[in-house]
């Protein structure tokens, strides 16, 4: 059969999109090794215990306060009465100055305290006016942000109070194939300053990191790696998608007019 000049250009064409396409491949031995999570050795005496550090209390934190005591009928005048007429959110706010304002204990420091820390001072003051008190006391807004290539983004709310950086990217459904798993940001606020600190989840060491077990508030951001496509390789993909498209119409095209000319 004889070649004519357009079945030669569109051969060309496909194979400038295959030589192209072959060019954009990672090998899968290298894909797979970037995928990898606590790569070595986990049975060491670092990882074996499990600290787990209470939340400590900050500015803009909401707490859930409820009072207990021998006499119900005097404990319910420390409790906020809940009401349809109510149009506040109930609960404590942790104001700018680190404080709450309390039934009749007045305002209270609070920023820095942990849970327990602070029902030991409220157990102690409220003895002034009830035999036998003690408080329950729980974070209502207790929630971290996952950002970047996970599957789903967004603020996650954490009722048992505490998570480790592996539970938050379970519930944000996992990172990406794009995201880097040796270099992930936790944006942390403490002491009205802004820390940065990097996890490497593939190295097994990780557990000892003061970043593995998240704060209230904290922000983690995954960043992409060097395989992550750009928009304008996006486009071009996008291009040679058409254009091998294109090259498959016009060589059907090309062969029927050769079998039937």
């Amino acid at each position: 059969m004889l070649q004519t000049p357009v079945s030669g250009f569109i051969q060309a064409c496909i194979f400038v999109v295959v030589v192209m396409f072959m060019g954009s491949c990672t090998s899968p031995k290298k894909a797979r090794q970037e995928l990898k999570y606590l790569d070595g050795n986990l049975n060491i005496p670092e990882n074996l215990q499990v600290a787990t550090k209470e939340a400590v209390i900050q500015k803009g934190d909401l707490l859930s306060i409820y009072v207990y005591s021998d006499n119900p009928e005097a404990t319910d005048m420390f409790n906020q009465q809940i009401t349809k007429t109510v149009s506040s959110v109930p609960g404590y706010l942790v104001n700018a100055q680190g404080n709450i304002r309390f039934q009749t204990l007045g305002e209270l420091h609070v920023e820095g305290l942990t849970k327990n820390q602070l029902m030991d001072t409220m157990d102690l003051r409220l003895k002034t006016y009830l035999t036998n008190p003690y408080t329950d006391i729980r974070f209502l807004n207790f929630k971290v942000n996952a950002l970047g290539e996970v599957a789903r983004p967004g603020p996650y709310s954490i009722p048992e109070e505490k998570v480790t950086i592996l539970e938050l990217l379970g519930l944000a459904g996992d990172l990406t194939i794009y995201g880097r798993r040796d270099s992930v940001l936790v944006i942390r606020e403490k002491d009205g300053k802004r820390e940065f600190g990097y996890l490497n989840l593939k190295d097994p060491k990780v557990f000892q990191s003061p970043y593995f077990n998240l704060q209230q508030n904290d922000v983690v951001l995954v960043k992409a790696n060097k395989r992550r496509p750009t928009g304008s390789e996006q486009e071009l993909s996008r291009n040679l998608t058409i254009l091998s498209a294109i090259a498959s119409i016009v060589s059907i095209g090309a062969l029927l007019y050769s079998i039937f000319k």
